[in-house]
């Protein structure tokens, strides 16, 4: 489980607070206003921001930890791909940043690849390959590094309605395989409401999670706003 005991971010002109729980291998998306604070949420969980109070996962206090010692992956809006590297040099360093990969490591950069349907794009650049496909190759560096919690900060939002919803169930299913919880930030309605749960964000508050067919049905005027 995921828990969030007293979180605190601070910007001069900005606060952003949370108490929450998620539960272990939920799928939650991120909701609210432009500016509310939904990737400083995220990044807050992620280690990338300073912030007080605790974040635990499996009561494990990880607060003071450094991001790449946190049971997470995330995935950016850019995709986060070197443009020197190959797909299959991408994914890898998922498991080792110096690339060097035992016969094991490299057959499971495969088995990712694979997974999401690049066998045959690995020596491709990412200058090679369609946004989607670039995507995928992200997608699968988070396959190969197995961690616990999915963090995904508006990862398709350049991809056009069918391709997000196909890059989305592709996070979901391999999620639902190994139990992984995940986080998504969304600013489009129609993939927001693919995620059984709803943490809004607004008025300087990340809200507990909620089921977001009812969310949805009974908005606060805050999500009322976001959703146009």
């Amino acid at each position: 489980m995921l828990e969030l005991e007293r979180v605190l971010v601070v910007y001069p002109d900005y606060r952003l607070r949370a108490t929450l729980k998620v539960p272990t291998g939920a799928h939650v998306a991120v909701v609210g206003p432009s500016g509310a604070g939904k990737s400083t949420f995220l990044a807050a969980i992620a280690g990338f921001e300073t912030s007080e109070g605790r974040v635990l996962w499996d009561r494990q206090d990880l607060s003071g930890t450094r991001p790449g010692a946190r049971p997470f992956s995330m995935l950016f809006q850019d995709n986060n791909l070197f443009p020197h590297l190959t797909a299959f040099e991408n994914v890898a360093l998922g498991i080792s940043p110096s690339l060097r990969l035992t016969a094991a490591e490299k057959a499971r950069v495969e088995a990712a690849l694979a997974r999401v349907g690049l066998t045959g794009f690995e020596a491709r650049k990412p200058a090679q390959l369609s946004g989607g496909q670039q995507g995928r190759v992200a997608i699968a560096r988070v396959l190969v590094q197995g961690r616990a919690l999915i963090l995904l900060d508006e990862p398709f939002a350049a991809l056009g309605p069918a391709l997000r919803a196909e890059m989305l169930e592709l996070v979901r299913s391999t999620a639902r395989e190994s139990g992984a919880t995940v986080l998504l930030v969304t600013h489009d309605l129609a993939e927001a409401a693919r995620m059984p749960l709803m943490i809004l964000v607004a008025n300087g508050a990340a809200e507990p999670p909620a089921d977001s067919a009812a969310l949805l049905a009974n908005p606060p005027e805050a999500l009322k706003g976001w959703m146009g």
